[in-house]
């Protein structure tokens, strides 16, 4: 698989570690009404993901505490959208 923001190319899983040590950034937090939210955006279709945190809904601290598990978890969704609807585009199927 290639990174969609760079050179990288190789499997899924090292697709994901590639993408939270050179491109976290590309998660967004966010917090509206007090309930604490993830998004990501598919560079190659524009789609995006957002999901509701739960856990930090009490919590100020939350986002800040588990920042880079939000991002991992946030990072293993936009791998599974890449492979689920971009891996045909990048072999020629």
């Amino acid at each position: 698989m290639n990174c969609p923001w760079c050179a990288f190319e190789g499997p899924p899983r090292s697709l994901h570690a590639h993408l939270a040590g050179k491109h976290a950034d590309v998660v967004r937090t966010k917090e509206m009404n007090g309930t604490h939210f993830y998004e990501v955006t598919c560079p190659v279709c524009g789609e995006s993901y957002e999901h509701r945190l739960r856990k930090g809904r009490r919590d100020p601290r939350f986002l800040d505490e588990f920042d880079g598990e939000i991002r991992m978890v946030a990072l293993d969704m936009l791998v599974h959208h890449l492979v689920a609807e971009h891996t045909a585009q990048q072999t020629g199927a």
